[in-house]
């Protein structure tokens, strides 16, 4: 399989992948929210913890990681050498991943990977919640521990990539006040190599 991505659905990529035997496979969109706006308050539900990433944490982020996202074609075969090298990258702090706990239970729970573009611009980098925990609202709570870490170290914007048909996702976004424009949706593009 071959693909190909258009960093804007514009007609004319259509038009071209169409020529080329490419058929639109995904759909990805930047969604941007100004924390200049203000950002709703941050309240942690009694016996849930949001701390920094510390390395014994490494296994954890890893298995939680892979039961989040075990269908996703990129972020799911996240491993320990990819994590390092992630690491690695000058933009990674460590105060910047958040994890989070339950009290009474064993492991971490989620995590929120943050990311600094510039001293203005931030990034919702990666929300990974563990299956077993979902639907309690520790995406939406992880998301906005890691909003505020953003604007306290002087973000005014953040961004974040976001699969488009990732409707439970797209949801906790926007509640939180995060908008799309269509200029700001990236399709992928594949065709059978054999073809």
């Amino acid at each position: 399989m071959q693909a190909a991505w258009s960093h804007a659905d514009h007609p004319a990529a259509r038009r071209l992948a169409e020529r080329g035997g490419f058929a639109a496979a995904r759909s990805l969109w930047v969604m941007r929210l100004r924390t200049a706006d203000g950002l709703p308050a941050l309240v942690l539900p009694s016996g849930v913890s949001v701390r920094s990433y510390r390395p014994e944490d490494a296994a954890e982020v890893l298995r939680v990681n892979a039961a989040a996202f075990a269908h996703h074609p990129e972020q799911g075969a996240m491993d320990e050498a990819n994590l390092a090298e992630r690491m690695s990258q000058p933009w990674f702090d460590p105060v910047g991943l958040l994890v989070a706990e339950i009290a009474d239970r064993p492991g971490l729970v989620g995590f929120h990977w943050t990311k600094r573009h510039s001293a203005e611009l931030g990034e919702v980098y990666v929300v990974g919640v563990d299956p077993a925990a979902q639907g309690h609202g520790l995406g939406q709570l992880l998301t906005l521990a890691g909003l505020h870490h953003l604007a306290d170290g002087g973000a005014r914007e953040v961004l974040l990539y976001v699969e488009s048909d990732n409707d439970p996702a797209v949801a906790v976004y926007r509640k939180l006040g995060f908008t799309h424009a269509e200029a700001d949706t990236h399709v992928q593009y594949v065709r059978d190599a054999r073809g």
